[in-house]
């Protein structure tokens, strides 16, 4: 699997599977707990690697399970009710440990239940054990803001009800955005980038290609960054390139405040054509978080003080 890399704790590289995806699937099961508009239960290799790529578009949540572990039905129950309540902001995907031990070893899971995300190629472990539901709110609602800071803000398609129902209650996908759509799915953000402007030219202006161009430009910036960023750009205030690069850096750690702080900074202390380049990276940035987002309509306050 081709991704960004984000450097968060935890995060691990999930390449690996692809090359074990050639080898014997084990047998599926039927899942740990009630299924849900959105909750699939995969306990084949080469089926897990396809959902993972999902991630790029949207949070994935996985759950490894087993039969034998007492009191995870409820832990299932929950999260499956939660998945519908959030509707489509994730995607959970339910695996049977003792079904498909080599996606569980793949992944280093050691005990279960256990809980990972998944966000945009990424995996960031979550939680063992068996928790109360508003736990598990918490920990999805601090999911979904990190996917937010790293651009993946799609939403997932139902896959645990009729394909009839899905489709009667689920608008059928802008054709505008297939290209780029299947550039995110390979990793190609930069291709992506391009097919957004291809829309752009056509429709100027459309809030979803400009919000679809932003977050692909981002993850292809930060599929090149190497950790440094923030430091070198404390150390050279002046360097306007190195603040850009440390406000993606900031922002796909999950830092949005940092991130626009640094780049309304930047725009009081610079001028000219550096101003500008600063000023439209910030209304980029903006944009992958959507404009209303609470931090975003504050720093466009502070971005409007610091111009005039």
């Amino acid at each position: 699997m081709t991704a960004a890399s984000f450097n968060r704790p935890g995060a691990v590289d999930l390449s690996g599977l692809k090359a074990r995806a050639a080898a014997p699937a084990s047998a599926g099961g039927a899942g740990g707990g009630p299924g849900g508009a959105y909750v699939t239960d995969v306990n084949d290799i080469a089926e897990f690697e396809g959902v993972l790529r999902k991630s790029l578009q949207h949070p994935v949540v996985v759950e490894f399970h087993s039969p034998r572990a007492q009191g995870a039905g409820q832990l299932s129950a929950d999260l499956a009710s939660l998945a519908d309540e959030y509707a489509g902001k994730f995607l959970l995907v339910r695996v049977d440990a003792t079904a498909a031990p080599d996606i569980a070893q793949a992944l280093g899971v050691q005990a279960v239940p256990t809980v990972v995300a998944v966000i945009g190629g990424q995996l960031a472990p979550l939680f063992q054990g068996v928790q109360p539901k508003e736990n598990v709110r918490k920990v999805l609602d601090q999911v979904l803001q990190a996917a937010a800071a790293n651009g993946v803000m799609g939403k997932a398609d139902p896959v645990g009800q009729p394909a009839g129902a899905a489709e009667d209650e689920q608008p059928a996908a802008d054709p505008r955005f297939a290209a780029a759509d299947a550039a995110l799915e390979r990793g190609d953000f930069a291709a992506a980038r391009d097919e957004f402007d291809k829309v752009l030219t056509a429709t100027p202006n459309d809030a979803e290609a400009l919000a679809g161009r932003a977050q692909a430009g981002l993850l292809d910036r930060s599929s090149k960054l190497d950790g440094s960023e923030v430091v070198r750009a404390d150390a050279e205030p002046s360097n306007v390139e190195a603040q850009l690069a440390a406000a993606d850096a900031e922002l796909v750690g999950g830092n949005s405040e940092a991130a626009f702080a640094r780049l309304v900074d930047a725009v009081r202390v610079t001028s000219g054509d550096e101003r500008e380049t600063v000023r439209l990276r910030l209304l980029e940035l903006f944009e992958t978080l959507g404009n209303s987002d609470p931090t975003v309509l504050k720093y466009r306050r502070k971005l409007a003080t610091a111009l005039f």
